[in-house]
C-alpha cells in the first residue's frame, strides 16, 4: 500500500513541482552518463589517450553506479530522503565541473566515478520516492513523467553533444550542464517535502531475492542484453567517422534519428505488451538488434544504409528497457524496491562490462569489432531467455 506524504486532496502544483524536479534530474543524469558516446573522439584526442580507453569513462561510472544502487537502500533509510536525493544531485554537479576542467584522463575517471554514485543512488530511490510523495492514484502519471525525462535525454543528449562539441569543444558541452544542475538543486530544495527516515532494508533481503531462480536468469539475460547493446553503442562514433566517413553535422543527424526512432519503438512495444507478448519480445528483440548491428557493420560504408540501420537500431533498443521494466513489475512484484535496486545494478554492471569489452575490441581488433562483439552478446541473451519459462515465478527449482 502506498504511503504518501500528501493526501489526495492536496494534489496541487507543489506535488507536480517535486515530480518535475525529479524528472529534470533524471534527464540530466542520463545526458551526463551517455554524453561521452558522442564526444569520444575529441575527448581521446584532448586527453592524449585511445578511443577505447576514453570509452572506459562510461565503464567506470557503471561500476560505481552498481555499488551505489546495491547499498543506497540500506543507507538512505537512516536519513531524510530529501537530503539524500539532493546530495546525489550535488554529486552530479561536482562531477560535471571536474569533467569540464579535467587536466588529464585520471581526473576524468574520478569525475565519472562521482557521477556513477549519483546515477545508481538516484535511480534506485526514484520510484520509492514517488510512492512516498504522490497519492496512489497519481503514481502512474508521476512515473510516466520521470521516464519521459529519460526518453527525452536519451533522444537528444547525444546529437546535441556531438553538434555543440564539434563547434565549441567537448568541455563546453559538460560545462553547459552545470547551471542547469544548479537550478535543479535549488528546485529540489524548494519542492521536495521532508521524508523522515524509515526502516532500512537489510542486504540479506537483497540476496534473498537474488537467490530466486527466475530472478537469477532474468538478471543474467538483462545483463547480456544491455551489455551487448553498450558494447556496440559506446563505440558508434568511431565506426561512423572511420567507416561511414561522417562529419560532426552528419553524426548529429544520425544520432538524432536514432533518438527520435526511440519514441516510436517505445510506443510500438507498449502496444505489443498489452497483448501479452512479453517473453517473445525479451527473446526476439536482442536477436533483431544483433541482426541490425551486424548489418551496420557490413553496410556502414554507405551513408544511406547507415542512416537506415541507425533508425532501426534506435527503435529496437528503446523497446528493451520497457520490456525489462514490465518483467520486473510482473515477476518481482512482492519486492519492488529490492528488485529495482538489483535491476539498476545489473544494467549498470552490463554498461560497465560492455564499455570495457568494446573498448578492448576497438583498440586491439578493429573499429567494427565492438559491433560484432555486441551482437554475439545479444544472441547469448536471447538463448538465456529461451521461451521464457526460466524467467517466470513458476519456473522449477
Amino acid at each position: 500500500m502506498t504511503t504518501s506524504t500528501f493526501t489526495s486532496a492536496q494534489v496541487d502544483s507543489r506535488i507536480w513541482s517535486a515530480v518535475g524536479s525529479l524528472t529534470l534530474c533524471v534527464a540530466l543524469l542520463i545526458a551526463a552518463e551517455f554524453m561521452p558516446v558522442s564526444l569520444l573522439t575529441p575527448i581521446a584526442n584532448d586527453l592524449h589517450t585511445s578511443q577505447g580507453m576514453a570509452g572506459q569513462a562510461i565503464s567506470i561510472s557503471g561500476f560505481f553506479a552498481v555499488v551505489a544502487s546495491l547499498c543506497i537502500a540500506s543507507i538512505a533509510g537512516r536519513f531524510d530522503r530529501r537530503h539524500v536525493l539532493i546530495s546525489m544531485t550535488v554529486l552530479m554537479l561536482v562531477s560535471l565541473v571536474v569533467i569540464a576542467l579535467a587536466p588529464g584522463f585520471t581526473w576524468l575517471m574520478i569525475a565519472r566515478a562521482f557521477l556513477g554514485v549519483a546515477i545508481g543512488g538516484f535511480w534506485a530511490l526514484s520510484t520509492a520516492t514517488v510512492l512516498r510523495i504522490v497519492p496512489e492514484d497519481s503514481v502512474p502519471k508521476a512515473l510516466g513523467m520521470i521516464y519521459m525525462g529519460h526518453s527525452v535525454a536519451a533522444a537528444f543528449a547525444a546529437p546535441i553533444g556531438a553538434y555543440v562539441g564539434g563547434h565549441l569543444g567537448w568541455r563546453f558541452v559538460f560545462a553547459a550542464l552545470v547551471p542547469i544542475v544548479i537550478v535543479n538543486v535549488i528546485w529540489q530544495y524548494k519542492s521536495l517535502p521532508k521524508m523522515q527516515p524509515e526502516k532500512t532494508i537489510p542486504l540479506s533481503r537483497l540476496f534473498g531475492v537474488l537467490k530466486r531462480r527466475n530472478v537469477m536468469f532474468g538478471l543474467l539475460a538483462a545483463m547480456l542484453t544491455f551489455g551487448g547493446t553498450f558494447t556496440a553503442f559506446t563505440y558508434l562514433r568511431p565506426f561512423l567517422e572511420q567507416v561511414t566517413g561522417v562529419d560532426s553535422t552528419q553524426l548529429s543527424v544520425l544520432l538524432l534519428s536514432l533518438g527520435i526512432a526511440g519514441f516510436g519503438g517505445t510506443y510500438l512495444v507498449s502496444r505489443l505488451l498489452e497483448k501479452q507478448f512479453l517473453f517473445q519480445l525479451l527473446r526476439w528483440l536482442p536477436v533483431a538488434l544483433a541482426v541490425m548491428t551486424v548489418a551496420l557493420a557490413e553496410l556502414g560504408y554507405i551513408f544511406a544504409a547507415a542512416a537506415i540501420m541507425m533508425f532501426g537500431w534506435g527503435m529496437l533498443y528503446s523497446a528493451i528497457p520497457v520490456c525489462w521494466s514490465t518483467w520486473l513489475a510482473k515477476e518481482v512484484s512482492d519486492e519492488p524496491e529490492t528488485g529495482g535496486g538489483l535491476m539498476v545494478a545489473a544494467i549498470q554492471m552490463a554498461i560497465m562490462v560492455g564499455g570495457a569489452f568494446g573498448g578492448s575490441l576497438l583498440d586491439h581488433v578493429s573499429v567494427a569489432a565492438p559491433l560484432i562483439g555486441g551482437s554475439a552478446l545479444l544472441i547469448l541473451a536471447a538463448l538465456v531467455v529461451g521461451n521464457g519459462e526460466r524467467l517466470t515465478q513458476s519456473s522449477p527449482a
